[in-house]
């Protein structure tokens, strides 16, 4: 059944929609340095709930002003001055929003600059790629205030750094930067310029893939992840089965056939 988005119902969010499919999203409190209150998650969790079945292609998700998250929204955090129960509600909240992204089946792209800090981090590493400039740093500064992280972190920070370097970033307060960033992982591009327009042109050219081979690339690895070597290889041969013989990809595979689709050449 195919849903709408009823743009006016976001208040935390911007939401922009492209003419090729692609959703640009900006988290819209610049002032707080984009910080992650509970009603932020909400708007997360409900769009995208929704984009799988409202036609969306692929999302930028971006940050307004001159960092992209600063994490947690301390202030928020200190004035609610929540039971333990209650938190741990709004950290299951959190891993319901950053599931949705990483397995909802649309790719993500996001756009870092500034502070990509604590909750910054896991949503960011909730994208399935990540695009930073030059003003971009990350960091898990959970140690120094007294927290833990409650956002996925311990999954997903520590699968792309590893263990050793996460325990590290919470211990120290290590921040990382520049071309070392990337090698780590934390992000995949680093550009001079604009990560907002890289990473648009990035999900511009996901956004002309197929849609069930979009889903299963932004779906179905991350749960094969989590298998076990056995059931992750059944798990690929079936969902292989199901895309690879998808009749919307015949025309493709004609194109390839005949030598007039564009062929994998080295980067110039």
């Amino acid at each position: 059944m195919t849903k709408t988005i009823d743009i006016s119902s976001y208040t935390n969010l911007d939401l922009a929609p492209q003419d090729d499919g692609v959703w640009v999203v900006t988290l819209n409190r610049p002032k707080k340095r984009n910080a992650l209150d509970i009603d932020t998650i909400e708007e997360l969790v409900d769009f995208f709930s929704l984009a799988p079945r409202a036609g969306v292609k692929a999302v930028v998700l971006a940050g307004a002003g001159d960092h992209f998250c600063a994490g947690l929204d301390l202030i928020e955090h200190h004035d609610q001055d929540r039971s333990p129960a209650d938190f741990m509600h709004v950290c299951l909240r959190w891993h319901e929003a950053f599931n949705k992204m990483e397995y909802g089946g649309v790719p993500v792209i996001a756009a870092l600059q500034g502070a990509v800090v604590g909750g910054g981090l896991e949503l960011a590493s909730s994208a399935h790629v990540r695009v930073m400039d030059q003003t971009c740093y990350f960091a898990l500064p959970e140690g120094q205030r007294g927290l833990f992280t409650g956002g996925g972190a311990t999954i997903r920070v520590a699968d792309l750094v590893g263990k050793s370097r996460m325990i590290d970033m919470m211990l120290t307060g290590r921040v990382y930067q520049g071309q070392e960033a990337v090698d780590l992982g934390l992000a995949q591009y680093i550009v001079e310029g604009s990560s907002f327009d890289k990473a648009l042109e990035l999900a511009r050219a996901a956004a002309q893939n197929l849609p069930l081979t979009n889903f299963a690339i932004c779906s179905a690895i991350s749960h094969m992840q989590n298998m076990s070597a056995m059931d992750a290889a059944y798990a690929e041969a079936v969902v292989a089965g199901v895309v690879n013989t998808q009749p919307d990809a015949r025309s493709r595979l004609a194109a390839f056939a005949d030598k007039s689709a564009a062929r994998v050449r080295p980067n110039s």
